[in-house]
């Protein structure tokens, strides 16, 4: 009879690999694009609203002056050397309203030359145009006023009319500025029922002449 083989010795084997199907744990995975994008656009969403905030804070400078400033007290601002010249000794002088507004500045100075009640008078005006451009108006304006002759070398415009010989009034633009020169005669009035006697009438023939003299003086004071 034939029996089972006996082991000499024991042998220990290793304990089996155990096999399991549990893949390794993945990378972690980018954040999706649309999500990217979703916050750059609340990003310079906001950059763009904080510069339209900004840019609706910032002032506004205006238009270009040119260098030229308010005055109040353009009697002293306008000497009228040339002028003077002409018609006689600098009298009395006085000043028109002053306005000074964000929108336009304006004052008025008037002069008397020569005897003070029957010697001509030379009024100016002065004005600044802070908002608006009076250059689209400024000819029709002054041809209306009947002042046709047109003057080169004054400013960006400028227009002249003797008046028919009876005084002057020279009006000038440069940029945002208006400034009028006006001369005229006093006329004589009743004393106690008596005319005053005037004189001779005073000869305002090439006046144009000093007062675009003086004009050119007055603009560039303003200036500084």
């Amino acid at each position: 009879m034939i029996s089972e083989p006996e082991f000499a010795g024991t042998v220990e084997f290793d304990e089996p690999e155990v096999l399991t199907e549990t893949p390794p744990p993945r990378p972690p995975r980018p954040a999706r694009p649309w999500l990217w994008a979703l916050g750059g656009a609340v990003v310079a969403s906001a950059v763009w609203g904080g510069g339209l905030y900004a840019y609706g804070q910032r002032k506004d400078p205006g238009p270009d002056l040119g260098g030229y400033r308010p005055v109040e007290k353009l009697c002293e601002v306008a000497e009228l050397k040339a002028l003077g010249g002409a018609l006689g000794k600098r009298g009395t002088e006085g000043f028109g309203p002053f306005l000074d507004d964000p929108a336009i500045s304006e004052s008025m100075c008037q002069v008397t030359f020569g005897p003070e009640t029957t010697g001509p008078i030379v009024a100016v005006s002065y004005t600044v145009h802070k908002v608006t451009d009076p250059g689209p108006e400024f000819a029709a304006r002054t041809q209306q006023s009947g002042i046709l002759q047109k003057v080169d070398g004054v400013g960006e415009q400028a227009f002249f009319d003797d008046e028919s010989g009876q005084g002057g009034r020279l009006r000038i633009l440069d940029g945002q500025v208006e400034i009028d020169f006006q001369i005229y005669t006093q006329t004589g009035v009743e004393v106690d029922g008596k005319p005053v006697d005037t004189g001779p009438p005073v000869d305002l023939s090439g006046i144009d002449v000093p007062m675009i003299q003086d004009a050119l003086a007055l603009m560039k004071a303003l200036r500084k």
